[in-house]
């Protein structure tokens, strides 16, 4: 489909009256909807604010491409609008906008939008072809140079349409329905670096002119999943994943396999890679002979960590949140003067709320191992790693089970857990090896019968006889954090809460909140452990609370949409949710991320600094009437999100008007 064929003249106008953005979109519906192609005007334009909302589709250089598909939409067409001043449509080059096409795809309409997103975007990476729409003395001018560009870009369409009888045209008229590239973003909570990678992915091949479909694991669950037959089509498949993924569908095919932020920041080069097939086979089978260099990309011993490591951690943090918030929320309504030993079930409704929460959060370490464990092994992994996170847990070794009720157990907490993860995982590897060798006949009980029970048993054999020594460094560890005080106890928690801002989400960030959350974890916690919580949420709180405050306090420095993202982040840094603060760290790292990092150190250093404690690893503000000394933990919050914000203030320059 050409773009001459979705534009009628009565949709063109080169001189807009527009001045603001809002103007523009209700100008440029008008044009859409002239063409008579539109069902329901009011309903597209609400899908052309929806998707603005998601992000700007100004793709800079002075060109803006907003775009929508609905049920509002009889029949895809296009509008184009021409201004000499230039408009702000928040582009993230800080531009003008001079050109705006807008599309409208129907619902259902095979990606027509996408399509012509793709073709518009490359032949209007022409500059001189640009200048000259810009500069169209009529709306015949204006088709004819679209016409012209488009038939020199894309000659390979005059051929088809000679050779329509002919196979090899209808072959690939078939095989267009599917995207040249596919890809997969995943990261470990599966909040904003899963879809920011994909927005990426998704803007990128549009600008180049390739089809591309993003399947994202997020929160929520896969969402967009790729098909059997877009897998058997495509070039190349893209894994930008920080966490493990279903990988055996992709048999055969070439795959770029690299981290959920190359998503984001690396998306052009990745998509070029792909376009030429730069990339090697990958095999299901990752124990063949040779699979390591011909299958897989080479990914370092480090990076292997990490994600076994953050599939663990991402399906734990659901036990973690909802269980310590139930927790919060017993000590909001208990009677601590009752019986302040057993605070938290001193009232029949606190102690329903705690227990459920105490049953919730005991879950954390098993979970923690037994998907580590998974991510290494598969399936099989799971039970193995799961047990041997119990058995950390609840720190028993051979002399309690020889002589349970005159021994003590003691719990090797998060490291044993941790430990028990990748152990379970490789144990089951080694297995996986040895079982190999039995006879075909016996395959369907490998799973069900061979790995649990051989596996269990030496998991369980193994972490007896390492628990001593791993409850030994837990508890050496604790006594360390107990005996800190006055500055070194300061700059722990500035080091803590930095951490939180340094990449809001990525391995920083997590490394920080997981060590937070296990404090928690420690029997007969106290204020120690409650302290390194408290500075740990207060780091991940300033972020978004900075950024909002900046765009409160400095207008003039930030576009129209970041001054409204601004406020949504006010209600994010409150609830804790450090990634509000991401799509400004990814516009601007150079100002935002420093920014950030000095005001959560202070805050985080103040926190410890007035004795503030939380015994809840989430909640932010919310939960403010459980930690200790709150009055002070508020004020240490406003102080450093005030100084975030003063820096970034001071450090970004003015936006164009």
């Amino acid at each position: 489909m050409r773009i001459t064929d979705l534009l009628s003249k009565e949709s063109i106008k080169l001189n807009l009256s527009s001045k603001t953005k809002p103007e523009v979109i209700d100008e440029m519906v008008d044009l859409v909807n002239a063409s008579g192609n539109l069902n329901n005007k009011d309903e597209y334009k609400e899908a052309i604010l929806a998707r603005e909302e998601l992000s700007t589709t100004a793709v800079g250089e002075g060109i803006a491409i907003p775009h929508a598909k609905t049920k509002a939409v009889k029949k895809a067409c296009l509008g184009a609008g021409v201004t000499k001043e230039g408009i702000d449509y928040e582009a993230f080059d800080g531009s003008l906008s001079n050109l705006f096409f807008m599309i409208a795809a129907p619902d259902g309409a095979n990606n027509t939008h996408l399509e012509v997103l793709s073709r518009l975007s490359t032949i209007l990476m022409d500059e001189e072809f640009k200048n000259s729409l810009i500069d169209a003395k009529s709306v015949d001018e204006f088709l004819e140079l679209i016409d012209k560009k488009e038939t020199e870009k894309f000659p390979e369409e005059q051929k088809e349409e000679v050779v329509e009888d002919n196979s090899k045209a209808q072959d690939i008229q078939k095989d267009s329905k599917y995207p040249e590239v596919l890809a997969v973003t995943a990261c470990p909570t599966g909040i904003a670096h899963t879809f920011m990678a994909a927005e990426s992915l998704n803007n990128k091949g549009a600008e180049k002119g390739i089809t591309v479909k993003v399947e994202t694991n997020g929160s929520g669950g896969v969402k967009n999943a790729l098909t059997k037959e877009e897998i058997e089509h495509a070039k190349c498949i893209i894994v930008a994943a920080d966490k493990k993924v279903e990988m055996n569908r992709f048999d055969g095919k070439k795959v770029i396999i690299t981290k959920v932020a190359d998503g984001i920041h690396k998306a052009d080069e990745l998509l070029d890679r792909a376009v030429k097939g730069d990339a090697p086979i990958y095999h299901a089978d990752s124990t063949a002979n040779d699979s390591e260099e011909s299958a897989n990309e080479e990914e370092s011993l480090g990076r292997k960590f990490y994600k076994d490591l953050m599939n663990g951690v991402s399906h734990m943090l659901p036990f973690v949140v909802g269980g310590g918030i139930l927790i919060a929320i017993a000590f909001l309504l208990d009677d601590y003067s009752i019986n302040p030993a057993n605070f938290g079930k001193n009232t029949p409704m606190a102690a329903f709320f705690k227990t459920v929460g105490e049953q919730a959060f005991g879950f954390m370490l098993p979970i923690l191992a037994g998907y580590i464990a998974m991510s290494i092994a598969d399936r099989p992994g799971l039970a193995v790693g799961f047990v041997g996170g119990v058995i950390a847990k609840d720190g028993y070794t051979f002399n309690n089970v020889m002589d349970f009720a005159n021994s003590n157990p003691v719990s090797s907490g998060f490291l044993g857990a941790l430990l028990a993860g990748f152990v379970a995982g490789y144990l089951v590897l080694l297995l996986k090896k040895i079982f190999s060798k039995l006879p075909a006949s016996l395959e369907g009980i490998k799973p069900v019968l061979l790995y649990p029970v051989f596996g269990i048993l030496l998991m369980a054999i193994f972490m007896m006889a390492v628990n001593p020594i791993m409850g030994a460094i837990n508890t050496g560890l604790n006594n360390f954090l107990s005996s800190m005080s006055g500055s070194s106890q300061i700059l722990l928690g500035a080091i803590l809460a930095a951490m939180m801002a340094v990449d809001m989400g990525g391995p920083f960030n997590k490394a920080a909140y997981v060590f937070g959350t296990a404090q928690l974890t420690v029997a007969n916690a106290g204020p120690e452990q409650f302290a390194i919580m408290a500075a740990v949420m207060i780091g991940g709180m300033v972020p978004p609370l900075a950024i909002a405050l900046a765009t409160t306090l400095f207008k003039d420095k930030f576009t129209e949409s970041e001054r409204k993202s601004g406020i949504v982040n006010y209600v994010m840094g409150l609830s804790f949710i450090t990634e509000g603060a991401i799509p400004f760290a990814a516009g601007d790292p150079a100002r935002v991320i420093p920014s950030c990092v000095v005001g959560s150190a202070i805050a985080g250093a103040l926190s410890m600094a007035f004795g503030c404690g939380s015994r809840a690893p989430h909640g932010g503000i919310f939960i403010l009437p459980v930690i200790t000394n709150p009055l002070m933990y508020f004020v240490a919050l406003v102080i450093g999100s005030i100084v975030g914000a003063v820096i970034l203030g001071l450090l970004k320059s003015k936006k164009a008007n």
